[in-house]
């Protein structure tokens, strides 16, 4: 028997357009693929005929199996000789508990490599026609998650809004849209301004993509009035009102664009 190995993989978001060739290379090769929710089914299509599929998704408000119950179920299917490719979407080590799994493998022995994969929070952005950075505009963009840790009473305890809404870049939040009420309504009691664009992005990168664009003070409101499948990102700065701008031709080239 070989000797078992994981490959941490990232699919990227929304279709298997979005795949790195490594992760592509994974798919191809692995015995077992231990995937999650969000990735594209598409995306599965291209595993070898004799690949076993295990799905080990977790979502938020939703029974999921335990993070722990998975680490595990990685370390003994490495140890039963077999190459696993742990599928994530995005990126595993952006918010997709890669690390944690990375350091159980390493704590057991198991030979694992980390393939990075597009993460929604900026490629989801450019799907959506709207730039991470841009000159004149921001100087940098802030990565957050919209929910602290289960049990705590307070739901986004875990930042600081108010610093974040002092340092006046952009910001673009995971798993959020459940509390962005109380999130807009930290960052301008901390000095964000009211009227400062924002946009909610469900399922980014894919074909069902659809995006409400509103200011931090009304896009609660409006995902409230127009619920968004999950998942969705929010994003909030000047970056948004660049869409305008730019998201029409991108829009028109991408319908031309042949995948695989």
């Amino acid at each position: 028997m070989h000797e078992g190995h994981v490959w941490l993989a990232g699919a990227g978001p929304g279709d298997r357009g979005h795949l790195t060739l490594y992760a592509l290379c994974g798919l191809i090769q692995a015995d077992i693929i231990v995937y999650d929710a969000l990735v594209d089914p598409g995306v599965l299509g291209l595993a070898r005929p004799t690949a076993v599929l295990e799905f080990a998704g977790k979502r938020g408000g939703r029974p999921s199996i335990h993070q722990s119950d998975i680490s595990a179920r990685l370390v003994a299917l490495a140890r039963e000789g077999h190459r696993v490719l742990r599928l994530k979407g995005g990126d595993p080590y952006v918010f997709g508990r890669g690390a944690e799994e990375a350091l159980v493998l390493a704590q057991n022995g198991i030979p694992f490599r980390i393939i990075p994969g597009l993460t929604a929070g900026l490629a989801g952005l450019a799907a959506a026609g709207i730039p991470a950075t841009m000159r004149g505009v921001n100087q940098a963009i802030v990565l957050a998650t919209g929910h602290s840790a289960e049990g705590e009473a307070d739901p986004v305890a875990a930042l600081d809004w108010a610093a974040l809404a002092r340092l006046g870049q952009p910001i673009v939040l995971y798993m959020s849209v459940r509390n962005l009420g109380v999130i807009a309504g930290r960052l301008i009691a901390g000095g964000m301004r009211a009227d400062m664009p924002a946009a909610a992005i469900s399922r980014a990168a894919s074909p069902e993509q659809t995006l409400l664009v509103g200011t931090l003070a009304t896009l609660p409101d409006l995902l409230d009035r127009h619920p968004l499948p999950t998942p969705a990102l929010i994003v909030i700065g000047g970056i948004v009102a660049m869409r305008d701008a730019l998201g029409g031709l991108a829009a028109d080239a991408m319908a031309v664009l042949e995948t695989f």
